[in-house]
C-alpha cells in the first residue's frame, strides 16, 4: 500500500489524462497519472498509422477555445510522430508525475477516500479520474488457462528470428504486420509472419494495402491464414504457454471431424481483434449506465448503454469522474433533475477541455480554488 494520499489519481495518460495532470500540477493539487502503456499517449501511438496528420479540430458549435493551450495541436497539421515528440518534451519540461506500465484493476471505497488497485500495488486518493479512452483492446477468447497475448507492438525487434502470428483482419493488424516485416527484412530474418483472420476476406483500406504490398515486394515473408480460428490456450510439457489456432476443418459423415491446426508460443502472438467500449469496466466499478431507447437518444444507437454523469463529469460512484474518449460519442448528463443525452465528440479538443472543467470542479470541492 502506498502511503501517500493524492488529491487526484488519473487513470490513463492520453490527452485528457495528461491535461488533467498539467492542471493539477499548475494548481498545486497532488496527483499521479497511471498509464498502462510504455509511454504517455500510448493509445494514439497504437491507433494512428505512421505519418498520419494530427489536426487542431474542434466542433463548429463549440464556443470555447482549447482550455489547455500548451497541449493544443498546431494550427498547421503535423504528423503524429511530431506531435507525440512535442508532448514527450512537454512532460519532461513540466516534470509531470506519471507511472507507466501500470494496469488498472479496481477502485475500493475507504473511510479516508478511494483506493485504486493496480498491477503495481494500491494507491490512495481523494478523487479518481478515469481517462482511459474508448479504444480498449479486446481480450482473445479461447478455451484453456493460457490466454495472455500481446495486443500491439512496442518493439518489433522482439520478433526477429521467430515465426510470428498476427490475428485480426483489419488495418491495425496490417500496420503491425508491416512493422514486423520491415524490421525482419532489415535484420535479414526470413522467418515468416502468419496473418490469421476468422473471415475469408481481409478488410484493409487502400493506403494500408499499398504499404503492405510494397513491403512484400521488398521481400517481406507473409503467410495468409483466412478462415482461421484461435481455439485453445494450453501449457505444453515444457511449461510454455501456447495458442492453438485451427486453420482447416473437414466435416465427416460419421460426425468425427478432422482439423488442421498450428500451435504458436503465446509470446509469438499478437491479437489485433478490435476494441471494446468502456461499459464492461463501468459495470465492474459499479458506475451506472443506462440503455438508449427510441426517442431519447439521437447520437447513440437504440440499445447502446451510456454512462450517467453530472454536469461536472462525476459518475454515480462518488468521487469518481470520467472524461475524454471513454464517454464519446455521447453520455447521459444528469442536470437539474433531468437526464439528457449529451454530445461528446472524440477529439483532442474535447478531452483537453473535459480536463479543465473537471479540475475546476475538484478544486472547488477540495477547497483549493
Amino acid at each position: 500500500m502506498k502511503n501517500t494520499i493524492y488529491d487526484v489519481l488519473i487513470i490513463g495518460g492520453g490527452p485528457a489524462g495528461l491535461s488533467t495532470a498539467y492542471l493539477c500540477h499548475k494548481h498545486n493539487l497532488s496527483y499521479l497519472v497511471l498509464e498502462s502503456g510504455k509511454a504517455i499517449f500510448q493509445g494514439i501511438a497504437n491507433t494512428y498509422p505512421e505519418g498520419k496528420l494530427v489536426y487542431a479540430s474542434k466542433p463548429k458549435d463549440a464556443p470555447q477555445p482549447f482550455m489547455v493551450d500548451e497541449l493544443r495541436p498546431p494550427d498547421k497539421p503535423v504528423t503524429v510522430e511530431s506531435y507525440l515528440q512535442y508532448v514527450q518534451h512537454f512532460v519532461q519540461h513540466e516534470n509531470l508525475h506519471i507511472q507507466t506500465e501500470v494496469d488498472f484493476e479496481d477502485i475500493k471505497d475507504e473511510r479516508d477516500g478511494l483506493t485504486v488497485m493496480t498491477s503495481k500495488g494500491a494507491y490512495k486518493a481523494k478523487k479518481v479520474i478515469l481517462s482511459f479512452g474508448s479504444n480498449i483492446p479486446r481480450e482473445l477468447s479461447v478455451y484453456g488457462d493460457a490466454k495472455m497475448v500481446a495486443k500491439n507492438v512496442d518493439d518489433a525487434s522482439k520478433y526477429i528470428g521467430i515465426k510470428t502470428l498476427v490475428i485480426g483482419g483489419g488495418n491495425t493488424a496490417a500496420d503491425v504486420i508491416i512493422n514486423i516485416l520491415r524490421t525482419k527484412r532489415e535484420a535479414g530474418d526470413t522467418n515468416p509472419v502468419y496473418w490469421a483472420h476468422k473471415a475469408e476476406i481481409f478488410d484493409v483500406n487502400k493506403e494500408t494495402a499499398q504499404r503492405l504490398g510494397e513491403e512484400i515486394l521488398l521481400g517481406g515473408n507473409i503467410r495468409l491464414l483466412p478462415g482461421a480460428t484461435p481455439r485453445i490456450g494450453e501449457v505444453d510439457d515444457e511449461g510454455v504457454d501456447r495458442l492453438v489456432i485451427r486453420i482447416n476443418e473437414f466435416k465427416q459423415a460419421d460426425g468425427i471431424d478432422l482439423y488442421h491446426a498450428l500451435s504458436f508460443p503465446m509470446q509469438n502472438v499478437i491479437a489485433c481483434i478490435g476494441s471494446q467500449g468502456p461499459v464492461p469496466i463501468f459495470d465492474k466499478l459499479n458506475i451506472q449506465s443506462i440503455a438508449c431507447t427510441a426517442g431519447v437518444c439521437k447520437i447513440a444507437k437504440e440499445g447502446e448503454r451510456l454512462v450517467l454523469l453530472s454536469a461536472e463529469f462525476e459518475s454515480t460512484r462518488k468521487g469518481v469522474y470520467v472524461i475524454g474518449g471513454a464517454i464519446s460519442p455521447s453520455y447521459m448528463k444528469i442536470s437539474e433533475g433531468s437526464i439528457t443525452e449529451e454530445k461528446h465528440p472524440n477529439l483532442i479538443y474535447t478531452a483537453i477541455n473535459d480536463a479543465y472543467y473537471v479540475v475546476e470542479a475538484i478544486r472547488a470541492k477540495l477547497g483549493k480554488s
